[in-house]
């Protein structure tokens, strides 16, 4: 598998993990079972994608040779990337929802730790 990839993909696991940048080495399971049985995917094992396009690699689960992103043929990697995306913006607003202080009102929380994040793209 290709080494220092910004992305890392494992289609057993259903798991997305970003490698480098805001929230590096954090992995989100995307329960979509209509994403992942997409008939493009059905031999992929794991794909490491982003440090560049000489380095991604698309990791088959038979003989087939390892190949780049781009030559699997697989599409945008901003699918995978967008559902990272809304999975992590729905963990930063839970961590806001549970981040209380008893008697704070809701200015106060505001001023305490911002406002609620309403989006999050790693693109």
């Amino acid at each position: 598998m290709a080494t220092n990839s910004n992305w890392t993909v494992v289609f057993d696991d259903k798991k997305i993990t970003k490698q480098k940048g805001d929230a590096a080495r954090t992995s989100y399971v995307i329960n979509d079972d209509s994403f992942w049985s997409q008939s493009k995917f059905s031999n992929i094992w794991a794909i490491q994608h982003g440090a560049t396009v000489s380095t991604d690699e698309v990791e088959y689960r038979d003989t087939t040779p390892h190949t780049t992103y781009a030559d699997a043929n697989l599409g945008s990697f901003d699918e995978f990337i967008n559902r990272w995306d809304a999975s992590h913006l729905t963990q930063l607003q839970s961590n806001w929802d549970n981040d209380n202080v008893d008697g704070e009102t809701s200015e106060e929380k505001i001023t305490r730790i911002g406002a609620r994040p309403t989006s999050y793209s790693s693109l």
